[in-house]
């Protein structure tokens, strides 16, 4: 990691934040969840304190997913920073349209904020010390990710994790999905890079093994989309129960049953809402992420 640079690798609630500084411009690109909020700013706080720097200028957004950018309204009420959003995601932060913003859709939260300016991929934005190419990410969102040449270092946000990359979450509701993956692949594996900063879990260095690991899991998945759903399906509840800890059986079915994108997960399956609500929870126990204690539905690592 070239000067300048720090990554705080997060859990599965809150992605990374990547902590960048120079003379004149201090930023963190994304934000965690909102539930984290003050963890976040502990962290920033901390850093800035570390390097004797006063005050955080800039928070950059690789997509507005809430683990992704649920810090963004808190940090900016501290610091009064601004905020970069992806240009695709102009009109629905302006109109705060949670629908657009999916996070009605995703059963999910996160405190309205507004931007200040926009991601516009081709163009460049320098992060604290170094100049970044923005590179359009489609496939999981309308995400960006960002590209240091002299260095060879990519921030993929959700694009390309050491293991895989993000739920494919438009083909849940019927837009197109695994093309857009494969072409956001493409053009990871056009560049060269050396080191890459993921939205979730470590940095790692292997960028082809990675590649060839996301192409497995994307053909798997596109051979037949009703795995993509159960996928899908099994992500998003497996996200709220990390937020929850743990719920009661009831309630967890009664937010299956009230999740826009669940129940269009159970469409592609070709179940009712109810059926999937009961067959959910299970499925995230005989996977080994989450027990059930009674009536409790648990989180379990």
């Amino acid at each position: 990691m070239p000067p300048g640079i720090e990554v705080f690798e997060r859990g599965w609630l809150s992605a990374n934040n990547i902590f960048h500084f120079g003379e004149d411009n201090v930023c963190l690109v994304d934000s965690g969840y909102y539930a984290h909020q003050s963890m976040t700013l502990d962290l920033v706080r901390n850093t800035l304190d570390k390097y004797g720097l006063s005050t955080l200028n800039q928070i950059v957004n690789t997509h507005l997913h809430s683990d992704h950018c649920g810090g963004n309204a808190e940090l900016a009420k501290t610091y009064d920073c601004e905020i970069y959003i992806p240009a695709a995601e102009a009109l629905a932060v302006e109109s705060w349209d949670i629908d657009l913003l999916s996070y009605q859709n995703l059963g999910q939260e996160c405190p309205r904020f507004m931007y200040d300016g926009l991601l516009i991929p081709g163009q460049e934005i320098k992060l604290g010390r170094y100049p970044w190419r923005v590179l359009s990410a489609p496939g999981h969102a309308h995400s960006v990710i960002f590209y240091q040449e002299q260095h060879g270092i990519l921030i993929s946000a959700d694009a390309l994790w050491e293991d895989g990359f993000g739920a494919i979450f438009p083909e849940l509701w019927g837009e197109s999905g695994f093309e857009e993956v494969a072409q956001t692949l493409d053009l990871i594996e056009s560049l060269p890079i050396s080191l890459v900063i993921p939205g979730h879990g470590k940095p790692f260095v292997d960028v082809a093994k990675s590649i060839a690991t996301a192409r497995s899991r994307l053909d798997y998945l596109a051979a037949d989309p009703k795995r993509n759903a159960r996928h899908g399906a099994k992500v998003l509840l497996k996200y709220k129960l990390i937020e929850w800890r743990s719920k009661d059986l009831n309630e967890v079915m009664v937010w299956i049953c009230n999740t826009p994108a669940l129940e269009s997960a159970a469409n592609l399956l070709n179940m009712e809402i109810e059926a999937l609500a009961k067959w959910l929870p299970q499925a995230l126990v005989q996977s080994g992420v989450a027990k059930l204690d009674g009536t409790c539905l648990i989180d379990q690592a």
